[in-house]
């Protein structure tokens, strides 16, 4: 069986899309191996790419605040990643054969991990994962159920950036929400 560090090895020699000529750093994950609750995002953004981790800039830093706001300890209770692991120039949106080269790489690293519950940040995760083309708003915060795993669509961190209420039933506040919801499960799960 494969280890985390030897997908990010592998994940580092990489060469099947053209963004493994612009990158830094592959960006694979971070968090607990063995959560039993993953977040995944789109791609990795310029911070990301600097420093070879999911999250760290400023849509990373809002995440964080979310988290410890639901009582989600981001090294513990969950392990952390996006759908592809290399930065599309600019933070554009991955194409569509950029996300599929890298699907073997992510569905490797959600069997190395095997959480039960998985939370998709933004369109990109939910389309990539589950083939749902439909937009957040309306699926935010329902769990799907799909090959043993509850897959839960969540606003991206960078498109809460957007929006400063906090009110109830801003974006934030809804992400808030949803954050909460995955960390009953998680908490039931645990007995």
């Amino acid at each position: 069986m494969n280890t985390l560090d030897a997908l990010k090895s592998q994940c580092a020699a990489c060469q099947c899309c053209d963004l493994a000529y612009h990158r830094h750093q592959v960006v694979v994950g971070r968090g607990n191996p063995g959560a039993d609750l993953m977040l995944i995002g789109e791609a990795p953004g310029a911070d990301e790419d600097s420093q070879g981790l999911p999250f760290v800039g400023r849509s990373g830093r809002l995440l964080s605040e979310l988290l410890e706001a639901a009582e989600l300890d981001e090294e513990q209770d969950l392990h952390i990643c996006n759908v592809i692991k290399c930065r599309p120039p600019n933070n554009r949106k991955p194409t569509s054969n950029e996300i599929k080269q890298c699907r073997p790489w992510l569905e490797e690293q959600i069997a190395l991990v095997n959480p039960s519950l998985v939370l998709l940040a933004g369109a990109t995760a939910l389309q990539a994962l589950l083939g749902i083309k439909s937009g957040i708003s309306k699926l935010r915060g329902q769990w799907h159920e799909q090959e043993g795993k509850a897959f839960m669509p969540v606003f991206h961190p960078s498109y809460l950036l957007r929006f400063g209420s906090r009110e109830e039933g801003s974006p934030r506040a809804l992400t808030l929400q949803d954050f909460q919801e995955a960390k009953r499960r998680l908490s039931a799960l645990r007995g």
